[in-house]
């Protein structure tokens, strides 16, 4: 299955978040390999560098550990530290207009908790 990439952002953010997303959500555990660059690229049919450049941010971020001989795998506590980033960075870049539109439509929080159940 290849995924419908974004073309206002560079595929290998979109990696990266995948990645980031599927270890938030427990698809990829704490001390799991990540797949490796072949087959990332064989799969998706992408430049091997470009998934080589979205390891390496997770490498930066210390999210994950190249085990030589062995390839990349998810540190201990990246989980938490992924819903951390993610959490602040929800809270100052998104949220912010999602109140405002919040408040322009004058939703109670009770509309908001009822609609949110019933999708």
């Amino acid at each position: 299955m290849t995924p419908q990439w974004d073309p206002e952002k560079p595929i290998y953010l979109q990696l990266y978040q995948q990645v980031v997303t599927r270890i938030l959500d427990g698809y990829i555990k704490e001390g799991e390999a990540l797949p490796s660059v072949r087959k990332v690229a064989a799969e998706y049919q992408l430049n091997p560098m470009t998934i080589s450049k979205a390891y390496q941010m997770l490498q930066d971020e210390e999210v994950v550990e190249k085990q030589r001989g062995k390839g990349l795998f998810v540190m201990p506590g990246a989980q938490v530290l992924m819903l951390d980033r993610e959490r602040e960075s929800f809270l100052s870049h998104q949220w912010p207009a999602v109140l405002q539109q919040i408040v322009r439509l004058k939703l109670s929080p009770e509309e908001l908790l009822t609609s949110s159940m019933e999708g």
